[in-house]
């Protein structure tokens, strides 16, 4: 029977995520235009990395991947979301948040300049850096492509890094192709809107779409540790 509980935990996840799906409202995701969708590819994403952005233990039991787009307004949304499950199950080691670059160009032409800009206040700050960047980026703008760039720096400058560095870094786009090697993994993976989320329990890899609400993410949660 031991041997079966991680599986029906999978189970019970994906019954979950697909009832949500089922519910909440499709409007929930900033979306590729119909022509670049195709087929959905099920291509598995690469495991947690040394050099990825997470908040939680990286060998938690569940792995929540984040596929985001700072200019979306679901995303957004689901980043305060993303918080309130890593205020109640993250300092238990339980479950982890993974942020990876999903910026869709033909809808906020601005968001792959501020995925870089993410990028580097990680390369300055750390991680510590990166997230408290993030937080800042998603607080102020008002999403839909509505952030001025020449706030980048100062946004920087506000969570304490250098902002001369901050901006030889932006300058330099060297952290372009990070950029889009996520996006390009976020769409081998069927991701066609953001938030596209893939959530990684005991190696098996369960697609999430749209800014789910924290009790659809809580009950998921609850029922794979119960098992």
């Amino acid at each position: 029977m031991q041997k079966l509980a991680v599986p029906i935990a999978i189970v019970i996840a994906g019954g979950l995520i697909a009832a949500a799906l089922y519910f909440v409202n499709g409007s929930q995701t900033s979306a590729l235009p119909a022509d670049q969708g195709g087929a959905v590819v099920t291509e598995e994403i690469r495991g947690v990395q040394s050099d990825d952005h997470i908040l939680g233990n990286p060998n938690a039991q569940i792995v929540i991947v984040e596929y985001s787009d700072t200019e979306c307004p679901f995303c957004k949304q689901f980043h305060g979301t993303m918080h309130q499950v890593i205020d109640k199950y993250g300092a238990s080691g339980d479950v982890a948040w993974v942020y990876r670059h999903f910026p869709l160009t033909q809808l906020h032409p601005k968001a792959p300049k501020e995925a870089e800009a993410l990028e580097c206040a990680a390369e300055q700050g750390g991680n510590d850096g990166f997230w408290k960047y993030t937080d800042r980026i998603y607080e102020v703008t008002p999403s839909n492509n509505g952030l001025d760039l020449a706030q980048l720096p100062v946004i920087a400058e506000e969570v304490g890094l250098d902002r001369a560095s901050f901006e030889t870094c932006l300058d330099s786009g060297r952290h372009a192709e990070r950029v889009q090697r996520d996006f390009d993994e976020a769409i081998a993976a069927g991701g066609r809107g953001t938030p596209h989320s893939i959530i990684l329990i005991e190696g098996e890899q369960i697609p999430l779409e749209g800014a789910q609400p924290f009790t659809v993410l809580d009950g998921m949660i609850q029922a794979v540790l119960a098992e």
